[in-house]
């Protein structure tokens, strides 16, 4: 069995691979559209082939200008094999050797888009479980499960209650000073495991590093400020390669509890539906139980889930 990343020469093959179980993949239109604008390559698409037939695809996806991929979207393995398991998990561990070795500080993620209630569905479960099966073996083994919420105008849009005011505010260190104190006690379970792992000045440097990489402009970003001059959060609107994201935002720990948020996620989807977005996403963990809340409270409606397998946060490869 040869482990190795793809050359342009295997397109046609790899397109070739097709999932029919009930789960999300990438399709051959997507990944054309996509290998064409730098999200997929050649070099994060890993194949195991035997005596010339491929018999199990992973497909890494990265931001055009990233180094490396930042998450694995798709995991196939043909109907023939009979450990799919063990064939996928060693795929995935070739392709994560390789990132290392290119200079990757952390494995990508494994997300997986799922249908609300999908534990209800057997199909779906044996999709899924083989699969989280095999990314645990690779150095994967903690899942995590996410809502993905999305607002469109027909929700209408939420109102301003007038408590907070918005400023802009360039001095990136500025809102690193926001970004730790709005983790001390976040209820996001990437944030904590971060900061746990890194410390609270890394894990702000690294967020504020990724959320500059997307292709939102960083001008949109802005500090929230009490009727009396306070910090009380700030509002991050992004955007991904799909389209208009929250993005990041949060209360200082002092201020929590007073629906500071409905202000700040308000002030987002205003923002993005001033520039005629016809949709804004985002997610949060199922356990965040009040970011949910001011998602359904702002008309934002959960659609679907995401399961998120990754590495543990105090592991770089």
């Amino acid at each position: 069995m040869l482990f190795r990343s793809t050359t342009e020469a295997d397109l046609d093959r790899v397109l070739a691979c097709t999932i029919t179980e009930p789960i999300s993949w990438i399709p051959p239109d997507r990944y054309r559209a996509e290998l064409a604008d730098g999200q997929y390559r050649p070099e994060w698409t890993w194949i195991a082939e035997d005596s010339g037939q491929i018999l199990a695809r992973a497909l890494w996806w990265g931001l055009p200008s990233s180094a490396h991929p930042h998450a694995l979207d798709c995991v196939y393995v043909h109907d023939s094999v009979s450990d799919r398991i063990g064939l996928a998990a060693s795929l995935l561990a070739a392709g994560h050797d390789a990132f290392r070795a290119q200079g990757a500080l952390r494995l990508p993620q494994y997300d997986l888009n799922l249908p609300n209630g999908w534990r209800g569905d057997p199909a779906v479960s044996v999709a899924v479980g083989w699969r989280l099966a095999a990314a645990a073996r690779a150095g994967l083994p903690d899942p995590l499960e996410r809502l993905r919420y999305r607002w469109t105008p027909g929700a209408g849009l939420p109102g301003s209650s007038g408590r907070l005011s918005f400023r802009p505010e360039p001095d990136d260190e500025v809102f690193l000073s926001a970004l730790r104190r709005i983790a001390v006690g976040s209820l996001d379970n990437t944030t904590r495991e971060d900061v746990a792992a890194l410390g609270a000045e890394q894990q702000a440097r690294e967020n504020l590093d990724l959320y500059r990489s997307m292709p939102g402009e960083r001008e949109w970003w802005r500090l929230a400020h009490t009727a009396d001059g306070r910090l009380a959060g700030l509002a991050m609107p992004n955007r991904n390669p799909y389209g208009p994201v929250v993005g990041y935002l949060g209360v200082v720990p002092e201020l929590r509890g007073r629906r500071y948020i409905d202000d700040i996620l308000a002030e987002i989807t205003r923002f993005h539906a001033a520039k005629g977005a016809p949709r804004i996403t985002a997610t949060t963990d199922m356990t965040n139980v009040p970011m949910a809340a001011a998602f359904e409270r702002a008309g934002y409606r959960n659609y679907e889930v995401r399961l998120v397998a990754s590495a543990p946060a105090d592991r770089t490869g």
